[in-house]
């Protein structure tokens, strides 16, 4: 539920809320038969209020939920032979993805990378450049080279190929995001606060590498702890 409210102003309409219910409780104690009355229409239409007040926070639930299920379902079901083993060329290439970021920080060549996990990435993928490439260190290199007609805006891999290019990324409007991270980091957090893909960024102004996954940053040591994690969260 924290992670759901954090950086919203949820909790407070919460509160709001349940000070209005508080006070209808009072009214219908008191017999203040009109105020309660003018209370219980509110109340009364109150659920679908709730549902427009907190759609992004219920979508975040949904998908936690709708994410980790499936992960369990697809094990389970590929245990008992109902899902054909993943081939080998569309498991994604972890390595090849972080080897060109730790290239591009050496350069300070900015880049946003997004990996496809459950959560279809079509309404992104519509902004930008459509591709069916096979994800190559060079190929990330090349692509995000400075004067590339394809670095500016994000790359989409899904299963190991890089799938659209100069796609435009929705921005989170979190305020406590701190004021050193730029419009990459704002869209990286964006898109994974609204689906359960990964976002991996590299800074045009530091050369650092930063991931994210559900909205928040995660702390990695080395590069090879990065590909690690990476790739425990892609099963």
């Amino acid at each position: 539920m924290y992670k759901l409210v954090k950086g919203t102003a949820a909790i407070n309409i919460f509160i709001g809320i349940v000070m209005i219910y508080l006070v209808w409780k009072l009214t219908q104690f008191l017999a203040m038969e009109m105020l309660s009355s003018v209370l219980g229409e509110f109340i009364g239409v109150g659920m679908f209020a709730l549902i427009v007040v907190f759609q992004q926070e219920i979508r975040k639930f949904l998908l936690m939920i709708g994410s980790t299920n499936f992960g369990r379902r697809r094990k389970f079901l590929r245990q008992l032979k109902f899902i054909r083993d993943t081939p080998e060329d569309s498991v994604t290439d972890v390595g090849a993805i972080v080897r060109a970021c730790q290239k591009m920080g050496d350069t300070f060549t900015g880049a946003l990378i997004v990996i496809k996990r459950n959560t279809a990435l079509d309404f992104v993928k519509n902004t930008g450049d459509e591709l069916d490439i096979l994800v190559k260190t060079p190929i990330i290199e090349s692509i995000f080279y400075k004067n590339s007609p394809l670095h500016d805006g994000a790359m989409i891999i899904e299963d190991n190929r890089i799938v659209a290019t100069r796609v435009i990324l929705p921005v989170s409007n979190d305020r406590d995001i701190p004021l050193r991270f730029g419009l990459r980091h704002r869209a990286a957090i964006g898109i994974t606060e609204k689906t359960d893909g990964l976002a991996i960024i590299v800074s045009e102004e530091t050369g650092q590498i930063s991931y994210i996954k559900n909205g928040e940053f995660v702390i990695f040591k080395t590069p090879e702890e990065l590909i690690e994690k990476i790739k425990k969260d892609l099963q």
